[in-house]
């Protein structure tokens, strides 16, 4: 990067940004109590307020602008009203549709006043039809572009009084058109962006931006409007951009924003969509070096090995980034889970991993968890106390994980989605139909979490392995130990988790359990009759927050919280994330962690969670250790693993950041489906990553 773009990373690492930003926001209830507005209306008065609010900000060495005056967003309702609205309904999270990803490419491809055209045609004929809701959803989108295009008015108006012509030539034409450059899509696409969060959404994921954006490069590159170094200076900038208010979005931790992005895979044709903008992304990301965009990869055995040693100079720097998914396991995955071939493969991630497919998903992507490990313990226990062998535990375990995913689908059949009228406009077939987003779209399925699946494994392998198999431990001391967290039996503790089967060995013995855990979960998943939205049930690998949340408790979201394990874990000790062997135990080797949970059948377990490898630093001290890398991703590939995370871990450094983090403060980590700054994060998430096992150097 030139010395223009490290001054603005710099600055907005700084938090510069932060002094525009104004208290003063729109008293939104008053003004819509007055008038007596829906809530659909309502939502598109939000959007258009929001963007009145916004004061634009131009920096001189801006060519990409946009900053956010707001930091926070104002209430449509006030809270009793808002409690009688939502009285015996199910809200998602913070309650606004969230972490679903907009067709950018087709917006782009329209502009904001082809949209409001076709709004207005839609309007015309939901008026002759006598569908008055589909007259008031069509005016409250109508509202919400309007916002749009006047917010890109003032700045336009703003840019011209600071003698920025270019800037105001650039918003004199987009959002409102179809961009004509890549310059012009790139600050449509930070504008139309920004609005979503400030619509009151969250977790607004941007697709396979390689594929979308590419068009606009390449007339650019082949008319001379750009060079290779000029664009890559503009992309460089716009990830950047994309940093300047994620400390006002919403997460569980500071960085849990979701912008995430994909590149790479295949079209819709099945050819190879790797194109030079997918390469230059990585550059930029790489130049770049902070927490936003978060890259996803996708790959196949095919994949050039080139662009792999480019994706692992990413992860050689600690970015936690980028995260791999297998086409060659997801695409049939998806189709095989009711999706057409052409969409399956324009597949792209939530803000973690979760796939979803571009503007034609209303998908609930995380409804929950089912806490394997608390399957596995109530199994144990129940089929232990009744006398029953090997195949009753199992059972137990089984029941159990039917009653957990029937009670976390139960409670969405209730699930009430708020008016999202500018995020429809955004969407596939919304303004088209005359129909609001929250009412669904083509694909409605909701996704659940197996999570901490390998402790899990652990425990049921432990009772299999010396309770049924070589009889050394009796069913009394087990349950004896567990029931005081092993405080006096010290020795049984370390025989189970010092010579117990482990998941991450390629010990069958384990992986066995790992399988039947996660066929299990499908069996359930699978016997539910739809999931109230014309859906079905989507069951994942992910562990996302819950590795803390199922040991410790959280909110009492999940009581009792797993106290002592069969894995000779104690209570309280943190689960592995994602697909990770347990915390502490002891591993050959990454491939021998590839192999084990490569066997999971990802068929019917397709919500995704990636298999998350920890590499210590000292990994990256050879000068061939970017290619071994490399080849590393392509053996997860060829051995049909879902989804890779690899990290790396500088032990010495986090520690001395907890306890110095004024000298840390561009440390950045894997947290679980994201990257954050170290240093923000609460001491849970911070021991958490700290205590991962690394593989090493050698």
């Amino acid at each position: 990067m030139d010395a223009r773009l490290l001054r603005m990373r710099d600055q907005v690492r700084e938090r510069h940004q932060a002094g525009h930003r104004q208290v003063q926001l729109p008293d939104l209830v008053s003004e819509c109590d007055a008038e007596g507005l829906s809530w659909m209306r309502r939502s598109a008065r939000l959007t258009r307020r929001m963007c009145e609010a916004q004061r634009p900000v131009i920096e001189s060495d801006q060519r990409i602008v946009f900053t956010r005056t707001t930091p926070r967003i104002p209430p449509v309702y006030r809270p009793e009203d808002w409690q009688r609205l939502t009285s015996g309904h199910t809200l998602h999270e913070l309650g606004p549709i969230s972490n679903i990803c907009a067709d950018w490419g087709m917006v782009l491809s329209e502009g904001l006043l082809g949209r409001r055209r076709l709004a207005l045609a839609s309007r015309e004929r939901a008026t002759r039809a006598g569908d008055g809701e589909a007259v008031e959803f069509l005016d409250a989108a109508v509202e919400t572009i309007d916002g749009v295009l006047a917010l890109a008015g003032r700045y336009a108006l703003v840019a011209r009084d600071l003698g920025r012509r270019d800037v105001a030539e650039l918003l004199g034409w987009v959002p409102a058109n179809p961009p004509r450059t890549f310059h012009e899509a790139l600050q449509a696409l930070r504008l139309l962006h920004a609005v979503v969060w400030l619509s009151g959404h969250y977790h607004v994921g941007l697709g396979r931006l390689d594929q979308y954006l590419w068009p606009y490069l390449e007339a650019d590159l082949k008319t001379g409007v750009l060079d290779d170094g000029a664009a890559e200076e503009l992309l460089e900038e716009f990830f950047i951009s994309l940093n300047r208010d994620s400390d006002l979005y919403p997460g569980v931790q500071q960085g849990d924003n979701g912008q995430s992005l994909m590149l790479g895979g295949v079209k819709g044709d099945g050819s190879d969509a790797v194109n030079p903008l997918t390469w230059m992304a990585l550059r930029a990301a790489r130049e770049v070096a902070m927490i936003d965009p978060k890259v996803n990869l996708r790959i196949s055995q095919h994949t050039d090995l080139k662009l792999l040693s480019l994706a692992t100079e990413l992860t050689k720097l600690g970015l936690g980034f980028p995260q791999y998914s297998n086409d060659d396991v997801v695409i049939p995955a998806l189709v095989a889970q009711g999706y057409e071939l052409e969409d399956a493969r324009d597949y792209a991630v939530a803000a973690c991993w979760e796939f979803l497919i571009p503007g034609k998903g209303m998908e609930v992507v995380n409804i929950g968890a089912v806490s394997l490990p608390a399957a596995a313990d109530r199994g144990i226990r129940e089929g232990l106390a009744s006398g029953g062998e090997m195949d009753a535990v199992l059972e137990r375990t089984a029941a159990d994980i039917r009653a957990q995913v029937a009670a976390r689908v139960d409670s969405y059949r209730r699930l009430l989605l708020p008016p999202a009228p500018y995020y429809s406009v955004l969407m596939d077939g919304c303004i088209e139909t005359g129909r609001d987003l929250s009412k669904g779209l083509k694909y409605n399925n909701f996704g659940l979490h197996g999570a901490c699946s390998a402790g899990a494994a652990d425990a049921l392998a432990a009772v299999e392995q010396f309770l049924f198999t070589d009889r050394s431990v009796s069913a009394d001391r087990l349950l004896a130990a567990m029931d005081t967290n092993y405080l006096d039996d010290e020795p049984l503790r370390a025989k189970l988790a010092g010579e117990g089967p482990k998941v991450g060995n390629h010990d069958d013995r384990a992986d066995r359990m790992l399988v039947v855990l996660f066929d299990r979960l499908a069996d359930a998943c699978e016997s539910i009759s739809g999931n109230g939205r014309g859906g079905r049930v989507r069951p994942g690998t992910g562990s996302a927050m819950y590795y803390i949340w199922l040991s410790t408790g959280h909110d009492g979201m999940f009581e009792p919280v797993v106290g002592a394990t069969a894995d000779g874990r104690r209570a309280g000790e943190y689960f592995g994330a994602n697909l990770a062997p347990s915390q502490g135990v002891a591993i050959r080797g990454p491939i021998s962690v590839l192999q084990s949970f490569g066997k999971i059948d990802y068929r019917r377990i397709c919500n995704g969670g990636p298999i998350t490898l920890e590499l210590a630093d000292a990994v990256f001290r050879s000068p061939d250790s970017i290619e071994k890398v490399a080849l590393l991703v392509h053996v997860a590939a060829e051995l049909g693993c879902q989804q890779l995370q690899l990290n790396t871990v500088r032990a010495a450094a986090l520690r001395d950041a907890k306890s110095h983090p004024e000298r840390h403060r561009d440390l950045i980590v894997r947290v679980w489906g994201w990257s954050g700054y170290f240093c923000e994060l609460e001491e849970p998430y911070q021991d958490h990553v700290i205590a991962r096992h690394a593989f090493g150097g050698d």
